[in-house]
């Protein structure tokens, strides 16, 4: 099983991928984007090529190339750098889990595929499946999206029994507002010590009375001030250790 340095959980910062006026990749900023993360906001973990990033808007070789500059302008300053893997293919989602390996990601994360979608939790979960052991060493999350996937198969459903199956598999970011889905994942998997990440901005304060452990948020929308209170709100629920 996949044992991460340390457990990803609270401020998990969604990564934008910088660009120039002509729609090129602007990679010198991304050196002062975490400075920015870590000096200003105090946040060391981050989210990269996901919905924020426009993950899926990019080509495979732009994201190999997000990723590398991201984990490399991180070194010694992040605690972790998740990258989001997903894709249509399963060949590019399986290249780009073997890169994240190669470059010393911290961990990665897959949606569900949204063209040709998983009638079923078994069909989805065999797909996930040959993501994950592209990257074997690699805590590997699952990225919940129905809205934006039309994967409808609920999240709580999903994780029962998904270690069995997936042996990396460390934990659930969850962007949906179906609080009674989320409450469930965290109640009937409170034994395994999973990693319960929310999507929703709007939800947060909910999300965190049901047990959310952390938080994945665009934090360049967030002032100082807010990611304060989010702590301060962490701290009185005692979900943070």
């Amino acid at each position: 099983m996949a044992s991460p340095k340390k457990k990803l959980q609270g401020l998990v910062a969604a990564t934008i991928t910088p660009m120039t006026e002509h729609g090129e990749i602007n990679f010198s900023v991304i050196g002062q984007y975490v400075d920015y993360l870590v000096e200003e906001q105090g946040v060391k973990n981050i989210f990269v090529n996901g919905t924020t990033g426009e993950g899926l808007s990019l080509s495979v070789s732009e994201r190999r190339q997000v990723a590398e500059e991201w984990v490399a302008k991180g070194r010694n300053k992040l605690d972790q750098v998740v990258i989001h893997v997903g894709a249509l293919s399963l060949k590019d989602s399986q290249e780009l889990a073997r890169h994240a390996a190669e470059i010393g990601a911290d961990g990665i994360a897959v949606i569900a595929p949204f063209f040709l979608k998983p009638r079923n939790k078994d069909i989805l979960i065999n797909f996930l499946k040959e993501v994950a052991t592209a990257a074997p060493a690699l805590p590997f999350y699952y990225y919940h999206i129905p809205a934006l996937t039309g994967v409808k198969i609920r999240a709580e459903e999903l994780l029962d029994g998904i270690q069995d199956k997936i042996p990396t598999f460390q934990g659930l970011k969850f962007s949906d507002t179906d609080l009674l889905d989320f409450g469930q994942c965290v109640d009937q998997n409170r034994q395994q010590q999973f990693a319960f990440l929310f999507g929703v901005d709007e939800q947060l304060l909910s999300a965190l009375v049901m047990g959310a452990t952390g938080a994945v948020v665009p934090i360049t929308t967030w002032e100082k001030r807010q990611t304060r209170c989010w702590r301060l709100s962490n701290e009185r629920t005692s979900l943070q250790p």
